[in-house]
Formats: C-alpha cells, sequence, structure tokens
C-alpha cells in the first residue's frame, strides 16, 4: 500500500516504538494463538513488530505485506514478501496457523482475505484475528477522553474513513475501512471459519477486539462449494 511507504519510517521509529502493552494486543495474540510449532503467517506484517512474540511461543513467523516501505524494516524480523492479502502466494491447505494483528481496518476487501486465510489452512489450523474494536472506535467515536468516549451516528453502515479524534493516529494518515460488529463476524463465518474463543483490550472502553477461529477437519471453502452448486444447476 503505497500510502504506508511514505509513512514507514514515522511508524517504526514513532508510532510502533512503545514498551509495554498499553491495549492488550500482546496478551491478546499470547493467549488467542498459544503455543505451537511450524510457520505461523503474518498477513499485514507491517515492520514486523510482533514477531519475537510469536517466535516466543514456539512459532516461526513469516510475513506478507503490500507496503515495500513497511517490508524495509520488517526483514530484519522475519521472513516477509510483498503480497496482496487477496491473493496469497501460498498453496492450499499448507499452514497451521494465520494472524492478522490490527490490520483489517487497511484492507477494504477483508472478506477476500478471510476467504484466503481459509484456503492456506489446514484443517483444523488457527486463525488469529486482532484489530480495533469496531463499536467504540471508528470516524464516529470521539476518544478524546478515554472515560467517556463520545459514540456518534456512523457505526450501522460499512464505509471507508479518515475522520479522526487525533492526529497521532493512522486514520488520518492513511484511511481506515469500518465493518460493523456483525459484519465482521459473519465475514469470519461466510469465510468457513468457526469461532472460538474473544478476547477485548484496552480501557475502560475497550480498544480491541480479538477472535480466535479455526477451519473445521474436512471443511471446504464457501466460494468452492458455491461454485459446485452453480455447476450442479
Amino acid at each position: 500500500m503505497a500510502a504506508y511507504d511514505s509513512i514507514a519510517d514515522w511508524y517504526e521509529t514513532e508510532f510502533a516504538a512503545h514498551d509495554g502493552d498499553p491495549i492488550g494486543i500482546k496478551r491478546a495474540l499470547r493467549e488467542l494463538l498459544g503455543p505451537g510449532i511450524g510457520p505461523c503467517l503474518e498477513i499485514g506484517c507491517g515492520t514486523g513488530v510482533y514477531a519475537s512474540l510469536i517466535r516466543s511461543i514456539g512459532w516461526n513467523p513469516l510475513g506478507v505485506d503490500l507496503s515495500a516501505g513497511m517490508l524495509r524494516h520488517a526483514r530484519d524480523r522475519l521472513p516477509a514478501v510483498r503480497a496482496d492479502g487477496v491473493r496469497l502466494p501460498i498453496r492450499d491447505a499448507s499452514l497451521p496457523a494465520v494472524i492478522a494483528v490490527m490490520v483489517h481496518t487497511d484492507m477494504p476487501e477483508y472478506p477476500s482475505v478471510l476467504r484466503e486465510v481459509t484456503r492456506v489452512l489446514r484443517p483444523g489450523g488457527v486463525f488469529v484475528h486482532i484489530g480495533v474494536h469496531p463499536c467504540f472506535c471508528g470516524g464516529f467515536a470521539d476518544r478524546t477522553d478515554p472515560a467517556a468516549v463520545v459514540l456518534r451516528p456512523g457505526y450501522l453502515e460499512p464505509h471507508w474513513t479518515t475522520d479522526s479524534w487525533t492526529d497521532a493516529g493512522l486514520r488520518d494518515k492513511v484511511g481506515a475501512a469500518h465493518w460493523p460488529l456483525p459484519g465482521l463476524l459473519h465475514a469470519v463465518l461466510d469465510a468457513g471459519l468457526v469461532l472460538e474463543r474473544f478476547e477485548e483490550g484496552g480501557g475502560p472502553v475497550p480498544t480491541v477486539l480479538a477472535l480466535r477461529a479455526r477451519r473445521e477437519r474436512g471443511a471446504r471453502i464457501a466460494d468452492e462449494a458455491a461454485q459446485e452448486v452453480e455447476e450442479d444447476d
């Protein structure tokens, strides 16, 4: 994504350069992904800031991202290639784990990305989504006072926006996609994934919504099943 190329250095040195886990992203990733072995693909890996955490619980991190600028920083942290999340350069049913961390708002075609997740996951493979909370974060939410978030009209319809309550974040710089909570969860289900667990992070009003889903053993990708129905008709 060209927009991220222009802010990659700022993202690396200022935005992502913080200690601790202020809104619970690392906690959610650790708890929902859990210990494992083998490759774990991060879609939209950015500068690769979560690679060390992934390794610490046993996985081998791999990454894809559209931004060459972000990948310039990421390649010191994990093997990564420039690729689109809707066309992953990975064979079917080959991965035990896939994650998407704080990137779904960067992907207007996120439902298609989720179908790609299902395609590349092995039966029984795990997918972890961690993203901004759709109910409390967006162009409709003013978080100037974190103890009293003001929600204005705009939550109910999917949209793309650069509206932001702060100039210290990403939305005003690169824009963000918004899906209401039902739309986001339905996209996971429609991709052929089975929801298992949820986490929220940040407070006192949650900033992050995270989930774990799994590709059922023997399950087929939704698009494949629909195509077979059309051919039978």
